[in-house]
């Protein structure tokens, strides 16, 4: 059996308010393997974000175990988690998360510069490849603030897989964006998981995109379920 890409064991979240324990996420237990599309849904202030930190290594769980291309997570400092994240890990937003002051040539290739050994001729190169592909080949020298909100998702989508990473989150990718514009995105990230078999988290409150995804969990009251409509056709 393949090793899961992120394999979370009794995963405990908790938090001091008010000089009370609140507990967010208690005892999940979830694997997510190479190439698959999750989607993870739940009311608003049900901790979906909470676990979308947890799970791409921003946040420290309060208990339990967590790996993530088969590193020990919960045994790691703080810099070690940055070095997994940069190694295998993008992002992409609902607010986008553009730096407004750059290009959008230049927003893709950050991620670049973090890299060892970083070459501006190589980042530009890839960037400008990355544009093309999302289709904004016309849009590098644009900066955010004239791109409209579906062109500066695609940047995201862009600036997340330059670094060729083996995990994508996604929160509330379409949440900003109308309809129309939304599908395309919807689209777009799903044909690059199939072609790229990049592995694809979506946390998103929209029930119809997280049934197109393979598979679909629901966190509420902290506790994480599959949707029994796809447990029924397994």
């Amino acid at each position: 059996m393949p090793q899961p890409m992120i394999a979370a064991h009794q995963v405990t979240q908790s938090v001091q308010f008010n000089n009370k324990v609140l507990t967010i996420l208690h005892d999940i237990d979830l694997e997510i393997f190479a190439g698959e599309q999750v989607a993870i849904t739940g009311r608003s202030g049900s901790g979906k974000s909470t676990l979308l930190g947890v799970l791409a290594t921003l946040d420290r769980p309060t208990s339990g175990e967590l790996w993530v291309c088969g590193q020990a997570v919960h045994t790691l400092t703080e810099e070690q988690r940055a070095q997994i994240r940069l190694a295998n890990i993008g992002f992409v937003f609902q607010s986008f998360q553009l730096l407004p002051h750059l290009s959008a040539l230049e927003n893709v290739m950050l991620p670049m510069r973090l890299q060892p050994n970083f070459n501006y001729k190589v980042a530009e190169k890839k960037a400008r490849s990355w544009l093309s592909r999302v289709g904004l080949e016309r849009q590098i020298e644009q900066t955010p603030k004239v791109l409209s909100g579906g062109e500066q998702q695609r940047v995201a989508i862009a600036r997340a897989l330059i670094a060729e990473p083996k995990l994508i989150f996604a929160d509330e990718p379409t949440g900003n964006l109308d309809g129309q514009t939304a599908q395309e995105i919807e689209n777009l990230l799903f044909d690059l998981n199939r072609e790229l078999g990049t592995t694809l988290i979506l946390v998103t409150h929209d029930l119809k995109l997280a049934q197109q995804c393979q598979r679909h969990f629901h966190l509420e009251d902290g506790q994480l379920s599959q949707d029994i409509n796809q447990l029924e056709q397994v």
